[in-house]
């Protein structure tokens, strides 16, 4: 079932996955409505549903057009559903008036509260805590309900496995549960009835797996997890006012937020396509031109936004690890493409023509080379999986830096390794040794020189003495991640010496 589980959460991108899962909770809150379980009518649940969604997409097409702005296929979808699933349906004229403003601003915050194009605050957040301040409080939040929390639950969940943030969702879990003990406490409530509160009335399930991990307004890196978690924990559980400001949800993600952007990477970038060239059967390379400084560590990813027409059933957007070197004066992107039953995302960028334009943002990754050069690196790549450890090597040359280490490098064909005039380079230079693995034994020629097979322990003791091996990188398809992990770790590697590359969807 994991397996299984596993394969489906690949097949799919994140935001696919999140505007799905926004659209089932919809439904089941619509069915609800119906059956009379939740507090509103179906009727009253459909006009909310119909209106916020007509707004979102009439608010997109007035602010794109307004600042020329290329936007992300689902990103106004997936606020309005955040919105639908917390105001309160509208009951009356002003009603439909504040839902319809409160609408506008969640997609206009979007355009107008950005530096350097990057937006700063969750849209639907930030709008709800404005409508609070200026006295329209209809931000009730009514998916805290308890009959929605099973199908929360899944959904949530379901999005934290995709992301691999679970220890940030566990983090604001336990700090915001305990927080709201602690003022319970002092109101007189016991913690048991304080935990049953929680869950049974609170949002928490799904802020903390649906609006909390939205990639764009929290931190980059995994080490500044633990303390946006607890910035926003603390804040979502207290009890406060002061003046018109009140301890709400709504407040307690845009102080994170706010935290995020202070010390996170805040690019947004307008790249210019400059050539693409072949470099293998059904493997590209997209150079695209950087104006300006910025600034990543070799290995890092970034997310690539082509224009809306470019989107079908996945969307507009893709994750890709910059292939390039920070000091290069171009970004590469390598890219496998299956000229024939590719989405209409990798065919755009075959496309694409001099002068086009990319958008990329969203810089993050923890798969990047520790600062002790001393340490004996062995790196493990399968097929297009090589992107990071290109970029670290040409790195490493560039900069001149003394560095140890081993490159497995596997693919099903010999014709499928590239940059290997790169590795040369390296290995003539006494930093990096190659072994070249070939895994499809009937693509093997007679006249071979490296392993072919998969990867086993033999061939790793054989190249690479493990036991003098301080970090194992592994980089490939996730099944193959998996596979040499488990191997690395039945011959008692400990899991703090295995790095693996994880971007959430491609």
């Amino acid at each position: 079932m994991i397996k299984q589980l596993n394969s489906f959460l690949n097949s799919i991108t994140m935001y696919r996955l999140v505007l799905y899962g926004l659209l089932f909770l919809s439904g089941i809150a619509i069915l609800f409505g119906f059956l009379g379980v939740l507090p509103f009518t179906g009727l009253q649940f459909l006009t909310s549903f119909s209106l916020i969604f007509a707004i979102g997409y009439l608010s997109k097409l007035f602010f794109k057009t307004i600042f020329k702005a290329q936007t992300n296929y689902e990103s106004s979808h997936i606020t309005s559903l955040i919105l639908f699933l917390i105001l309160v349906p509208p009951n009356s004229l002003q009603d439909i008036i504040v839902t319809c403003a409160v609408t506008f601003v969640a997609i206009g915050s979007k355009f107008v509260f950005a530096v350097n194009k990057k937006h700063i605050f969750n849209p639907a957040a930030f709008a709800i805590f404005l409508a609070g301040l200026v006295g329209f409080g209809n931000g009730i939040w009514w998916i805290g309900s308890l009959v929605m929390l099973p199908f929360v639950t899944v959904v949530g969940l379901l999005i934290v496995w995709k992301l691999r943030r679970f220890h940030l969702f566990f983090i604001f879990l336990f700090v915001s549960t305990l927080t709201i003990v602690l003022f319970n406490l002092k109101n007189g409530l016991m913690p048991s009835q304080s935990i049953i509160q929680v869950f049974a009335s609170w949002p928490i399930i799904f802020f903390g797996t649906v609006m909390l991990t939205e990639p764009l307004t929290m931190p980059s890196r995994k080490k500044l997890y633990l303390i946006f978690g607890v910035i926003v924990g603390i804040l979502f559980g207290s009890q406060f006012h002061f003046g018109p400001i009140f301890a709400s949800p709504e407040l307690s993600l845009i102080v994170g937020n706010l935290f995020a952007y202070i010390v996170s990477p805040k690019y947004k970038l307008f790249l210019q396509f400059k050539q693409k060239n072949k470099i293998a059967p059904n493997i590209y390379e997209f150079i695209f031109s950087k104006k300006g400084e910025f600034r990543f560590l070799p290995g890092q990813y970034l997310e690539w936004t082509l224009p809306e027409r470019s989107a079908d059933g996945r969307g507009n957007r893709r994750y890709f690890t910059i292939a390039s070197s920070p000091t290069s004066k171009d970004l590469l992107l390598s890219v496998k493409v299956d000229e024939k039953q590719s989405s209409k995302f990798k065919k755009t960028l075959l496309s694409m023509k001099k002068g086009d334009t990319i958008v990329a943002s969203q810089l993050s990754g923890e798969f990047v080379l520790p600062k002790n050069t001393a340490l004996n690196l062995v790196f493990i790549a399968g097929g297009i999986g090589i992107t990071p450890f290109r970029s670290m090597i040409e790195h490493i040359l560039q900069v001149g830096e003394k560095r140890n280490m081993t490159l497995f490098y596997t693919a099903s064909r010999k014709e499928e390794f590239v940059y290997t005039d790169l590795f040369q380079q390296a290995e003539r230079k006494g930093m990096l040794k190659v072994v070249y693995i070939i895994t499809d034994k009937e693509n093997v020629s007679s006249n071979w020189k490296g392993e072919k097979g998969y990867l086993s322990i033999e061939i790793l003791h054989k190249h690479a003495n493990s036991g003098e091996t301080d970090l194992f990188y592994i980089s490939g398809p996730n099944a193959m991640v998996d596979s040499y992990k488990k191997l690395l770790l039945s011959q008692n590697v400990q899991r703090t010496k295995i790095m693996t590359d994880y971007f959430p969807g491609f």
